[in-house]
């Protein structure tokens, strides 16, 4: 690399230029996505800006969530849907939600070890997420960084979860169209019933279907789609077989997807969920905003000190919570 051009790349990994930032990323600038997506992760106090000069661009790419227990091959999947999407010409984007570090808090996997395959592929942006103790297989920033994605141009917008079986389901209020991976062999089809993964999954995938087992586990999802009650037009889930780390049975899954994502448009639930998706963000955001005013005060002599009058008796707890919300700057509503 020149010397220009480090100097360059630099200065793009540290500015906090948030319309630059933006016209970069719409570029196709790596480093500048890569930079915004850093801004969400770290909470920078420039998160504002951001969202709201990426809006005019956001809500074209299609999110896929891609979920399973750890083992079903959910990173070779995307791999190979990352492969198909290219060859359509399509620009993808891709966050890979991965455990944290229990020393440092960042990713423990990182993305070029997970898809070498496309890691010089300009058409492509992968980006490992810490979950960082979040709960539910996502991270915290994860749905602002699929924001940062969708308004720097890429569609469609891969998210797979960590593997964290029965808890992994908070995908489905972010994805347009839900993949849940399952494996023979692996107690997958009573993993469903405990999890209520039927309700979130808009596609099945048996991978490893070379396997023993691979026909019987298909066959109890199969059972268990046909238990559940839907309305009439509503989506039925497919269940499709795949050996992801022979490229087999993708071309399936693809289309499944592209099946589903017209169904939702048809249909209105693309703009129910989307609505719903940005109603949860929202909330989220505003709780952050709570949050953080209740941290400051519990730092502070406030929070002691209606704790002392609780113990005292000379308070009840729910008059020194409507006091403490009363003092955050929020109206009491009691």
């Amino acid at each position: 690399m020149r010397r220009g051009q480090g100097t360059a790349a630099v200065s793009v990994r540290r500015s906090r230029d948030v319309p630059d930032l933006v016209a970069k990323a719409r570029e196709g600038d790596p480093r500048a996505v890569a930079r915004l997506v850093s801004l969400v992760e770290d909470g920078d106090e420039v998160l504002p800006q951001v969202a709201a000069a990426l809006a005019p661009y956001a809500g074209d790419a299609h999110v896929i969530g891609l979920t399973g227990s750890p083992g079903v091959g959910k990173s070779t999947t995307t791999n190979e849907l990352v492969r198909a999407f290219r060859k359509q010409d399509r620009r993808v984007g891709v966050l890979a939600v991965d455990p944290s570090s229990p020393f440092t808090g960042g990713a423990i996997l990182g993305d070029r070890v997970r898809m070498q395959d496309h890691a010089t592929d300009p058409g492509v942006y992968i980006r490992s997420m810490s979950s960082r103790g979040h709960l539910g297989g996502l991270s915290a920033a994860t749905p602002q960084a699929v924001r940062v994605l969708d308004g720097a141009g890429c569609d469609p917008v891969v998210v797979e979860t960590v593997g964290v079986g029965q808890a992994e389901v908070e995908i489905a209020g972010l994805a347009d169209t839900t993949l849940v991976l399952l494996a023979p062999g692996m107690g997958d089809s009573i993993q469903a019933a405990k999890a209520g993964v039927l309700e979130i999954a808009d596609i099945f995938v048996v991978n490893k279907a070379d396997r023993d087992g691979a026909d019987a586990t298909y066959r109890d999802i199969q059972g268990m789609i046909g238990l559940g009650e839907r309305a009439p037009g509503q989506w039925r889930p497919r269940v499709l077989r795949s050996v992801a780390a022979r490229g087999e049975g993708i071309e399936e899954i693809v289309a499944a997807i592209t099946e589903h994502r017209e169904h939702l448009h048809d249909t209105g639930e693309l703009r129910r969920r989307r609505e719903r998706r940005a109603a949860a963000e929202i909330e989220a955001i505003a709780l952050g905003t709570l949050r953080g005013r209740m941290e400051a005060l519990r730092d502070g002599e406030v929070l002691a000190g209606l704790a002392r009058r609780v113990a005292d008796g000379d308070l009840d707890p729910h008059s020194a919570a409507g006091e403490l919300v009363t003092m955050t700057g929020l109206p009491n509503g009691r």
